[in-house]
C-alpha cells in the first residue's frame, strides 16, 4: 500500500485519504502546468476547469488546490480526519457511509467515514474537492496527473493513500450551484488555420453539416470523432510543428481530433483550426455518440499554451 500521507509521532498517517474504490480512471488534477510547452511538457490539468474551480470553492479552497477527477463510474475514499468535501461536474449520487449526501454542496465527512461518489448520470467527469486539497508532491509547480508524459501521480489504485493539505477558510453558504447539462450536441467554434489550406473548399464548407460524433476512443489527450473523412487538397507530409490546447488535428484517416489537456505539444498532421479554450469544458463532458458540430469562425482565440515559451498568465 502506498503511504504518501503525513505521519505523526506514533507513525499513524493523518490528513489523508485511503482509496477504497479507484474507479475506471480517477486522477489528481489542478489547473495544470502551463508555460512548459517549449520544453515538451503538456499543460494537463482538469478537463472541466469550471467544475474543478467550483468544487474547490464549495470546499473552502482556492482554485489552484488539487481535486480528484473521476471518469464515468466515480470513486470511493475513506477519510482519516474530519474534512469538508464537495462533488461537482457530472451529476452523480454521493453517499457518506452509505447514507445519501448532497451533490454540488459542501458536506462534512467525519473521520473514518467512506465518501462514495457514484457513476455519472449525465456527462463523464465528476470533480471531488476536499478542504486543503490533495497534497501530493508537485512536479513543475503542479500536482496534475499527465497521462501522456507520465508526470504527476499515477491514476488512483485501491489501497493507495493520498495526503491532504491544511484547510483554509470555512466554506461559505451556497444558495444555488450552476448545473450545466451535458451537451446533447457539442457545438465547437473553430478558428481556421494554420493548415486549413490543406483541405478542399468543399470539405470546409461542409463542416457544419458533416455529421461527426464523439468516438469512444476519446480520452484526456484528445476528443476523437467518427464520421466522414475530410477531403484533402494537399496530402504532402508536414514537418513536426507546435500544437496548442484546443487544436483540431486531422490524421491520415481524415477524422478530426480535438486536443485536450494532455495533448502532445508537437505533431506532423495538419491542424484544421483551434477551438477556444473556454469551450473545452463541454467537450470534457460529451459522452461517446454525442453529435459534434464544427462552426468555422473568424477572429482570434487564446490558445492558453504554446511551444514558444511560458504563457504570460
Amino acid at each position: 500500500m502506498s503511504t504518501t500521507g503525513r505521519r505523526g509521532p506514533a507513525g499513524a498517517a493523518s490528513g489523508a485519504l485511503d482509496v477504497v474504490r479507484p474507479g475506471t480512471l480517477t486522477t489528481v488534477q489542478d489547473l495544470g502546468r502551463p508555460g512548459y510547452a517549449h520544453l515538451g511538457v503538456p499543460r494537463s490539468g482538469a478537463l472541466d476547469a469550471d467544475a474543478h474551480r467550483l468544487a474547490n470553492l464549495l470546499a473552502g479552497n482556492g482554485p489552484d488546490r488539487a481535486t480528484l477527477e473521476t471518469t464515468l463510474d466515480g470513486t470511493a475514499v475513506r477519510v482519516r480526519t474530519d474534512v469538508t468535501a464537495a462533488v461537482t461536474g457530472a451529476p452523480c449520487p454521493v453517499r457518506i457511509d452509505g447514507r445519501p449526501a448532497a451533490w454540488g454542496a459542501p458536506v462534512r465527512v467525519p473521520a473514518g467515514a467512506v465518501l462514495d461518489v457514484g457513476g455519472a448520470v449525465g456527462g463523464l467527469r465528476s470533480y471531488v474537492a476536499f478542504g486543503g486539497g490533495i497534497a501530493v508532491r508537485p512536479v513543475l509547480g503542479s500536482r496534475a496527473t499527465d497521462l501522456l508524459s507520465g508526470l504527476g501521480p499515477a491514476p488512483l489504485e485501491a489501497g493507495q493513500q493520498l495526503p491532504l493539505g491544511v484547510p483554509g477558510r470555512p466554506p461559505g453558504a451556497v444558495d444555488a450551484v450552476p448545473l450545466p447539462a451535458p451537451p446533447a450536441e457539442l457545438v465547437l467554434p473553430l478558428l481556421l488555420g494554420p493548415r486549413a489550406d490543406r483541405f478542399t473548399d468543399a470539405a470546409l464548407r461542409g463542416l457544419p453539416e458533416a455529421g461527426y460524433r464523439v468516438s469512444a476512443a476519446s480520452n484526456r489527450i484528445g476528443l476523437r470523432t467518427e464520421g466522414p473523412p475530410l477531403g484533402r487538397a494537399d496530402s504532402a507530409e508536414l514537418p513536426s510543428e507546435g500544437m496548442v490546447l484546443g487544436a483540431v488535428q486531422v490524421p491520415p484517416d481524415g477524422l478530426p481530433v480535438l486536443f485536450l489537456a494532455d495533448h502532445p505539444v508537437t505533431g506532423g498532421y495538419p491542424v484544421l483550426g483551434v477551438v477556444p479554450v473556454d469551450r473545452l469544458g463541454a467537450a470534457a463532458q460529451a459522452v461517446p455518440g454525442t453529435p459534434v458540430v464544427f462552426l468555422p469562425v473568424h477572429g482570434r482565440t487564446d490558445p492558453a499554451d504554446g511551444p514558444a515559451g511560458p504563457h504570460p498568465r
